[in-house]
């Protein structure tokens, strides 16, 4: 237990700097944070892997969720298979390993959980599916259904529910723009209570706003099960020990799902299993692991 235990650890500082590391060069142009500017280069047509904000002083990329918005709130209602496209190439490579690894979001809930306090630990619950309701009426039908005299939608995700849009654009603006904060109303008062809300919520159980309400994480999940990048399963060495599942915040059984759509893929199981029958990454070439389909 004690190597497994080290092993652990290892696991999660090399997540942890990985995390900071990604966060860090997706928002890269450090002047918007002195000149209070959202930075409108040509890198801006570019998607990013995570939850990202485009109006992040710092942020030299699109959110996936805001481009996909953006596209379908428009006077003529299309699907642009440019953003698709970006989606669905993070999705086959990586699935849900880009919500453990690379999202800043994911990272900054992780870090609020360190705080100490009393923990409340979430198994699996039917609010796991309030992500994907947010996808299909915040993301996809209300920017095309709900639109002004123009014909123009909103994007209402971004609009409405998305806190790490809260804390990595408005609050930032708003701290070095005057005139924004004497602009904020109501609007901005339900945002930072929703943002108020998931930082506590983040401090006692373990990545709320990942597991209950991000849409990307919820197409991510999508592909979890066809993704390169994959947890692997070897049914011949698993004793069913019950250890992966005891260490998995995210309250899954990798014993009985690997390619579950709620794996992060953090890597936490593959550290304490005693038997080595879990693997994460590139499954060619492991003729005896097979990961689980039920």
């Amino acid at each position: 237990m004690g190597l497994n235990s080290a092993k652990l650890s290892k696991v999660r500082r090399s997540r942890t700097a990985t995390q900071a590391v990604t966060a860090v060069l997706q928002n890269s142009w450090f002047s918007g944070f002195v000149r209070g500017r959202v930075w409108g280069g040509s890198s801006k047509g570019v998607c990013v892997p995570g939850l990202n904000c485009y109006s992040c002083p710092g942020a030299w990329g699109s959110c996936p969720i805001g481009s996909l918005q953006a596209v379908l709130n428009g006077s003529k209602t299309r699907v642009s298979l440019y953003v698709s496209g970006f989606i669905a190439l993070f999705g086959v490579g990586f699935g849900r390993a880009i919500c453990g690894w690379v999202c800043p979001f994911g990272l900054i809930q992780e870090l609020l959980y360190r705080i100490h306090s009393r923990k409340v630990r979430i198994g699996p619950t039917r609010l796991r599916c309030l992500k994907y309701a947010v996808l299909i009426i915040l993301v996809i039908l209300m920017p095309m259904l709900v639109r002004d005299q123009y014909g123009v939608g909103d994007p209402w995700f971004c609009k409405l529910v998305c806190s790490a849009g809260t804390l990595e654009a408005a609050l930032p603006l708003m701290a070095l723009d005057a005139s924004l904060r004497g602009a904020a109303g109501w609007l901005f008062l339900w945002k930072l209570t929703l943002l108020g809300g998931t930082i506590a919520a983040s401090i006692v159980t373990y990545r709320p706003f990942c597991r209950f309400v991000c849409p990307l994480g919820a197409i991510y999940g999508v592909f979890n099960r066809v993704s390169v990048v994959q947890l692997s399963l070897d049914k011949d060495k698993c004793t069913h020990c019950g250890m992966c599942a005891v260490v998995c915040k995210m309250g899954v059984d990798p014993s009985i799902n690997s390619t579950s759509t709620e794996c992060i893929r953090c890597g936490d199981c593959v550290a304490v299993c005693p038997e080595n029958a879990l693997s994460l990454g590139l499954p060619l070439g492991r003729r005896k692991e097979h990961a689980s389909v039920s």
